[in-house]
């Protein structure tokens, strides 16, 4: 029997939501304007698929375009355009801490995506994913401590 795509992600988010079912929830809950949780959520969502879009770029050899694609979306370049202004005074320091850092290393992964395109090493190749974990690692940390419902 196969299972596809669809079914497979619903039976994790099953599987997951019956694990989490009955445990508390520890994380900081974060108080600001449901405008504001909505703004942030968008935000959230939006680096999500910045993040996928720049994987598939990176799977098809187009690490530049990754690059470009990180910096603009998630980079400190992108600050302006996600209104993290008005969102940060909501924001615990860590958070806040958190989100920052996320966006640097976005930026730091678009710098060794560049180098990587011009030197075809394997050390820049091996920068570049590791840029990318750091992008993650700081949105993990975040998810991990904080909440906003």
């Amino acid at each position: 029997m196969r299972i596809g795509k669809t079914t497979l992600i619903g039976l994790i988010g099953v599987l997951v939501s019956a694990a989490a079912i009955g445990a508390e929830d520890t994380r900081q809950l974060v108080k600001m304007p449901e405008m504001m949780q909505s703004h942030m959520m968008q935000n959230m969502r939006d680096h999500l698929l910045a993040l996928d879009e720049l994987l598939g770029l990176l799977s098809k050899g187009k690490v530049s375009e990754a690059g470009w694609v990180a910096e603009k979306k998630i980079g400190l370049s992108s600050l302006e355009l996600h209104g993290s202004s008005h969102l940060g005074p909501y924001m615990p320091e860590g958070m806040r801490i958190a989100g920052t850092e996320m966006h640097r290393a976005a930026s730091r992964f678009a710098q060794a995506a560049q180098e990587a395109d011009i030197t075809h090493t394997y050390e820049a190749q091996q920068k570049v994913f590791e840029a990318l974990q750091g992008i993650t690692q700081n949105c993990n940390a975040c998810h991990t401590a904080y909440r906003l419902r």
